[in-house]
């Protein structure tokens, strides 16, 4: 059974979380290409070459989605701007792509639930990526400007501003692995992309504070490095990994710096005078968002280039992602950010969720154990000294899944894509029974 919302703190906060591209339908509103619109469409990138083009159609149906979030008990809705919504071209503001998410604030507003605003989750104006996207150093001003368009028609109602979402996601996995749009596997464009988007980071920040903006922080993803084994090797192979995943970018924020560990491979690669840099990327925060899914096992890949580490597959059961349900992760991030890293910070689980093969009528009790699980990790946390104030459910929807197209579903909610009907699962109902005040 999901643990009761009585059972945690005075005034922690409930709530489900979306993404624009994955939601929205990327061909309404006047928006513009996006990188990964032609990502999606590169053969071989995405199952089935599906795009987020009409995904599930929140553009139209956003009153409805707000209803079932109000319905099911949560308090907050974390929601995204899309860049090439608001900017078409990385630059000039769409006026229909604002009025959006000016109707979108007051609709969670007309029902009582607190936005939770993430500026950018991955959707690149395609202009932009023209010019060299992450890559380029420009793009972290056109963020800025971004930041500045958005908050100054929506940032009077919005409850806390992320500036990304999983910069690791946005560099590391996208330049590197090329798993993710651009789909690139260059070293060189992504030790680039590691610095520069917390370069935009801070100048998103330095923007938003100079405009008079409240609540500031950003959403970093963290992944549970396991040693393969007990030996020294798999043992550095994990530390590599935990360096590039977990370290790089809060240390960067709360210490002005990059571990050693990593940069023993960045460094040939990394912008001239990056240095400089590190005082606009470590500004305070105002809180912190965590988002966490699984861990996975790493061993060393002798006589291959750096990082030479391998994945190994896990015993515990696993997602229909193929991620190991490991729920003593969350504690152990919650519990070592506090420790190591921002003390008493306000902290927000911003994502957690599982994929499963769901089907309208079908109960998921396996998410409703994965969700129960995962409470009482961030209630030990919370006992342990974390001061988490609010966790969010990832996601609200079934959506478009990246790389993934729509084949996995994360949703508590089923979307039937032909008719885009939605269809509240066991998981809504058991939140909704677990959230109410009663």
């Amino acid at each position: 059974m999901i643990p009761h919302r009585a059972s945690f703190p005075e005034g922690f906060l409930f709530g489900a979380a979306t993404a624009a591209y994955q939601i929205e339908g990327s061909r309404f509103g006047g928006a513009g290409p996006s990188h990964w619109d032609t990502f999606a469409v590169t053969p071989g990138n995405v199952v089935q070459a599906e795009d987020g083009s009409t995904a599930c159609d929140h553009y139209h149906r956003w009153a409805e989605d707000l209803d079932l979030i109000r319905a099911a008990g949560f308090d907050a809705y974390r929601f995204s701007t899309s860049w090439s919504r608001v900017m078409p071209d990385g630059v000039t503001i769409n006026p229909e792509g604002l009025d959006f998410y000016d109707r979108l604030v007051d609709g969670m507003g007309a029902r009582d639930l607190r936005p939770f605003l993430t500026l950018y989750h991955w959707d690149l104006p395609a202009a932009l990526s023209d010019l060299g996207g992450w890559r380029n150093r420009d793009t972290c001003h056109r963020f800025a400007d971004f930041t500045e368009a958005v908050i100054r028609r929506i940032g009077d109602r919005v409850e806390t501003v992320a500036t990304i979402n999983e910069p690791w996601c946005v560099a590391w996995l996208s330049h590197f692995i090329g798993a993710h749009a651009p789909g690139l596997r260059d070293i060189r464009a992504a030790a680039r992309a590691m610095h520069h988007i917390l370069l935009a980071h801070g100048l998103s920040m330095e923007r938003m504070r100079g405009l008079g903006q409240k609540n500031l922080g950003i959403v970093l993803n963290f992944d549970h490095a396991t040693p393969a084994s007990d030996s020294p090797a798999d043992q550095r192979a994990a530390a590599v990994q935990d360096g590039i995943f977990n370290r790089w970018f809060i240390e960067a924020i709360t210490r002005q710096t990059y571990p050693e560990i990593v940069l023993e491979g960045l460094a040939p690669h990394m912008p001239d005078r990056w240095q400089d840099d590190m005082g606009k990327i470590g500004q305070k925060l105002d809180w912190l968002g965590v988002n966490y899914y699984t861990r996975h096992l790493h061993a060393d890949a002798p006589g291959t280039a750096w990082p030479a580490t391998r994945e190994v597959s896990g015993p515990l059961p696993k997602t229909q992602m193929g991620w190991e349900i490991y729920p003593e992760g969350l504690e152990g991030f919650l519990t070592r950010l506090a420790r190591d890293y921002v003390g008493d910070l306000p902290l927000y689980v911003t994502e957690n969720g599982m994929a499963n093969a769901d089907q309208p009528g079908i109960d998921d009790e396996g998410r409703i154990a994965f969700v129960a699980r995962h409470f009482e990790a961030a209630q030990r946390a919370i006992a342990a000294g974390a001061n988490l104030r609010g966790f969010f459910y990832w996601s609200l929807l079934d959506n478009y899944e990246w790389a993934e197209g729509y084949q996995k579903r994360f949703g508590l909610v089923h979307v039937d894509y032909e008719s885009l009907a939605r269809t509240p699962k066991a998981s809504y109902h058991a939140l909704q029974r677990a959230l109410a005040r009663n």
